[in-house]
Order: structure tokens, then C-alpha cells, then sequence
């Protein structure tokens, strides 16, 4: 009896903030925007590329106008936007990383087909049935280089000194390639549950080729596999681990985790979360506990 009363009165007092039908509709169509956030089209590059960004932007962008504030670059911003830019105000909260923009690396156009689009960018080489649909990981480095990283520098507040590269999966594998391909563009990277193995071990060879070169690796990397990923999806990326364990470089900081129970599309979560807090640690604001009161 008391529950049947007490829903009918709480359902009475919310009458008057309930919207009209017409009202309701126009909410429905209009969904949800992420505060803060902004799309910009890039223009279309020589090869007939045509990008899309997703930049987020953090609580007190529009607060200092003197203030620049370190980028985080992810892959796939399609799917992985969200969640970084979900991540940036609970951790900035907490003082374990700096407010930072988030750019979300994606596509223009009606319908985009994500699966092909992101086979072509972030493999370094061809690989699998369709090896010609595949390969141009070199293009996209060199269009974020000189198109993309200029282009957000030039239009928002960055801290020019600090940057971060971030990707899942071939956005990982793409990660790997370009700390590789460009040290020092980017001070961190996190590979989340990357894709090593893809194009007969193509990866493995490159790094071997750097290694071999006596080239410096700097900056901070964040490498993650899922606990339940397939057995020879998981064993890839342990044996990348124990490469880059044996390695050794001086000026690079490195750390590896397992996602445990996880399989490839839960593990990214955990991975941005533990990654970021790795990643920004030398301009984060506090580390470890919280202080006492």
C-alpha cells in the first residue's frame, strides 16, 4: 500500500516538468552532445583523404584565455572520442593528469565505412585478403605530422610541448609504428590491445631495424593486452612486451598490463584510464594517494 502511494504522488509531482509532445520530439531528434566538444573538417589531402576531427575541450577552456593545455591524440575517434573525453574530467578531478584536450582522429562524409577507411590509414603494411586495401600507415603519419598536429596548434591553446598518441587495436598498431617512425612528434604513447601480429609479424621486423640502427627511443609508452583475448591475438602482443622489455632504451619509459578478464573491446576502457595517468605523469599536478584532510 505505502509503495503504491508513494509512486503515484512522485509520478503527480513530476507532471510539471514532464515536456509536451512536441517538445519530446524536438529532445529526441536532437540526442546528446558531449559538452565542450567541437567537429572540424580537415581539408582533403593530395591523395584524396578527407578527415574529420572531434576535438574535446576541457572544463576551463573558456576560463584563462592565457592558459595551453597538453593534447591527447586518439585513433578512431569515432568510437574512442567518447571515451576519452569521458575520462579527462574524473581524472583532472583528481589531480592525476592535467585538463587536457582530447582530439579525435575520424572520418568526413555520408556513412562513413569505418572498417575499410581504418584498415587503409593505421596498417603500416599490407595484410590479409584485401592487402590492397591496406598499408598507408606512412601517409597518415606524415598528414598528421604536417596537416592535422599544425592545423589544432594553430586553432586552439596547446601546450606545444606535450603531446600524447593513443590507439586500439590498428589505432595501436599505428601508435607502435609512428613512436617508431617519428620519435619525438609525440612525449607518450598508450597501445591499447594492439594489433602486433597483423602483416606477418611486420611490426617485430621494423622494431628490429630501429633497434639495430642505434636510434634513440624517448618518451612513455602504455601497452595493454585483454586477460581473454584470442590465445594468438594475446601471444603477439606478450612477445612485443618481452621485446621491448629487453631493449632497454635509455631514455624511454615503459609499462605493460594485462586487462584481466577482458576480451579486444573491453579492454580499452581500463587501458585509457591507467594509460592517460601514465602517460601525463610528468606534468601531472599530484601522484599517488590523495593528501589527507
Amino acid at each position: 500500500m505505502g509503495r503504491t502511494i508513494g509512486f503515484t504522488l512522485l509520478g503527480a509531482g513530476l507532471l510539471g516538468f514532464l515536456p509536451n509532445a512536441a517538445q519530446a520530439r524536438e529532445l529526441s531528434a536532437m540526442g546528446y552532445t558531449i559538452p565542450g566538444s567541437q567537429v572540424r573538417l580537415v581539408p582533403v589531402t593530395e591523395k584524396g583523404r578527407h578527415y574529420q576531427l572531434y576535438i574535446g575541450l576541457p572544463g576551463s577552456y573558456g576560463k584563462d584565455p592565457a592558459r595551453r593545455y597538453p593534447v591527447v591524440y586518439v585513433t578512431d575517434g569515432y568510437w574512442d572520442f567518447p571515451k576519452i573525453t569521458s575520462m579527462e574530467g574524473g581524472l583532472s578531478y583528481d589531480r592525476v593528469v592535467p585538463e587536457f584536450i582530447t582530439v579525435g582522429l575520424g572520418y568526413a562524409g555520408p556513412n562513413p565505412d569505418y572498417g575499410n577507411l581504418r584498415r587503409w590509414e593505421l596498417s603500416p603494411a599490407p595484410f590479409g585478403d584485401k592487402g590492397e586495401m591496406s598499408g598507408h600507415a606512412e601517409d597518415f603519419l606524415e598528414t598528421l605530422k604536417t596537416v592535422i598536429i599544425p592545423l589544432v596548434d594553430a586553432e586552439y591553446r596547446t601546450d606545444t610541448s606535450y603531446r600524447v598518441l593513443a590507439g586500439t587495436s590498428l589505432g595501436g598498431l599505428f601508435t607502435l609504428y609512428a613512436m617508431l617512425s617519428s620519435p619525438g612528434l609525440f612525449n607518450a604513447y598508450i597501445a591499447a590491445t594492439p594489433a602486433v601480429g597483423t602483416g606477418n609479424d611486420w611490426l617485430f621486423q621494423y622494431e628490429d631495424r630501429f633497434a639495430r640502427s642505434g636510434a634513440k627511443l624517448k618518451g612513455r609508452l602504455y601497452m595493454t593486452v585483454g586477460g581473454n583475448e584470442s590465445p594468438a591475438y594475446f601471444n603477439d602482443i606478450i612477445r612485443f612486451n618481452q621485446r621491448l622489455a629487453t631493449r632497454r632504451y635509455a631514455d624511454f619509459s615503459y609499462d605493460f598490463h594485462i586487462v584481466e578478464g577482458e576480451r579486444h573491446g573491453g579492454t580499452p576502457f581500463e587501458s585509457y584510464t591507467r594509460g592517460l595517468r601514465f602517460a601525463l605523469l610528468p606534468i601531472a599536478p599530484e601522484a599517488g594517494p590523495a593528501p589527507g584532510q
